[in-house]
């Protein structure tokens, strides 16, 4: 270094630092910052090959952004943690200095730069909470004015400065594609459904029992398993505890596994990689992923495949999975509320379903009541529905009281859901001047025939 060019150094370092913050203080776009950054680097204090490698899933550190280095270059630098001066670096969490990297057998030289004027190589980590992120490098020339000491230093402030702020930008995106997943698939959830109401209706003293469960286990991180005939509205109790939990603020992601092919239902569960199959053209996150933080919902639990039971099974008891067609493990922590219409007690002794999967279910059990065991449920179901579709249609009905006894006495072997399509009928078809019980026989012939409970 020339003894006149201490004062001018020093101030190309201060002005590209000044440069750096402010291109990161002024940017959404991480790569175009880091490229400019880098840029900066090379101009101002003649510093060539810089580079970021950040640290991935695959525990390598790839190259992020690097100048000076073609695409082939760049795939073939990278480097396992330990292995020559850039996984060094990262290893020990401490800058690395090679004063002469043509007889130092650490500098690996895998992107093949090494010239007659490279003289020295230079890594040091970018950390974040003291975790490691990546490593910012560079080479120096016989025309590089700065010297080891002060490379190291303005190394490690930029690459505090550039790792932070390329980590809050990855957070940020991870947010943002989480959300954009989650809008995704709450609109293909509205559009697929006809309705959507809210907390469970009923006062008899066997759905009592039920609120009492809710009520204890709600708060907690406890899988649950609903049973009870179809249309009992196992969905809704599902909901009821992820409203009342600690997760009532994230996602609840619902899955009917009875409609969904076995040869997709895992590609469903836990989401596939591009080219995973034939149909897999972009990579898609599964629903245990879309509910990180928050509650799965599982309907028809009996009906998945041998297969997708093992993997259940491991992300139960590991909280980790792969995508279809991928070697990456993902970590989860999602609470599991599974619900069948089906014995699953049966299925276990006749080898249909895992009886290790069963007893992690099963661990806190909700036994919901069919509609015909409710009494006087039936009285209060029926005025909802009649409110709602009256409200839906702009039309008005009166149902006497020998009319409700006709729809008080019927089994209703669909439950609540045969309930609400019947009610939906009985509107459409009804008068306001008030439905006698031989007027809903007419109007529903099937109550004719009933069998009386």
């Amino acid at each position: 270094m020339l003894p006149n060019c201490k004062t001018c150094l020093s101030n190309r370092e201060l002005s590209v630092l000044y440069d750096i913050a402010m291109n990161i203080s002024d940017s959404r776009d991480a790569v175009k910052s880091a490229e400019r950054s880098l840029a900066a680097l090379k101009e101002s204090l003649q510093l060539e090959n810089c580079a970021i490698y950040r640290l991935e899933s695959d525990e390598k550190l790839h190259i992020y952004i690097a100048n000076g280095f073609n695409k082939y270059q760049q795939t073939m630098s990278e480097y396992r943690i330990g292995e020559g001066a850039t996984g060094l670096a990262a290893k020990n969490k401490e800058p690395i200095v090679i004063a002469n990297i043509h007889n130092d057998t650490l500098f690996l030289n895998k992107s093949g730069n090494r010239n007659a004027e490279t003289v020295s190589y230079i890594a040091v980590p970018m950390l974040v909470e003291n975790k490691v992120w990546g490593v910012l490098s560079t080479n120096l020339t016989k025309s590089t004015e700065i010297d080891f000491d002060e490379t190291v230093k303005i190394l490690s402030i930029i690459g505090s400065l550039l790792g932070h702020f390329l980590h809050a930008q990855y957070i940020l995106s991870q947010e943002k594609e989480h959300l954009q997943d989650l809008k995704q698939y709450y609109k293909m959830e509205w559009d697929s459904k006809v309705h959507n109401f809210g907390d469970i209706i009923g006062e008899s003293s066997q759905m009592q029992i039920i609120y009492k469960i809710i009520n204890r286990i709600a708060q907690s991180d406890v899988t649950v398993l609903v049973r009870g005939e179809t249309g009992t509205g196992k969905e809704l109790v599902a909901a009821a505890i992820h409203k009342r939990s600690k997760r009532a603020d994230e996602p609840f992601v619902k899955l009917n596994c009875a409609a969904i092919a076995d040869s997709l239902i895992e590609s469903e569960l836990f989401g596939h990689e591009k080219g995973a199959f034939t149909d897999a053209k972009e990579m898609r996150k599964g629903r245990f992923e879309l509910a990180h933080g928050g509650t799965l919902f599982l309907d028809e639990i009996g009906d998945i495949s041998a297969s997708a039971q093992v993997k259940l099974l491991r992300v139960l008891q590991e909280r980790e999975f792969e995508r279809v067609g991928g070697s990456k493990t993902i970590k989860v922590n999602v609470r599991l509320i599974a619900a069948t219409n089906r014995n699953l007690e049966e299925m276990v002794k006749e080898g249909k379903f895992r009886e290790d999967l069963y007893y992690r279910l099963n661990v806190i059990p909700i036994d919901l009541p069919p509609l015909r065991e409710r009494g006087e449920d039936i009285r209060l179901l029926v005025n909802f529905f009649v409110e709602r579709s009256m409200k839906n249609h702009k039309k008005k009905i009166i149902i006497t009281e020998e009319a409700m006894n006709e729809l008080m006495s019927y089994p209703w072997p669909g439950n609540i859901r045969e309930l609400e399509n019947t009610v939906e009928r009985i509107v459409l078809m009804g008068s306001d001047d008030g439905i006698s019980a031989e007027e809903m026989q007419l109007l529903l012939p099937a109550l004719a025939s009933k069998t009386k409970v």
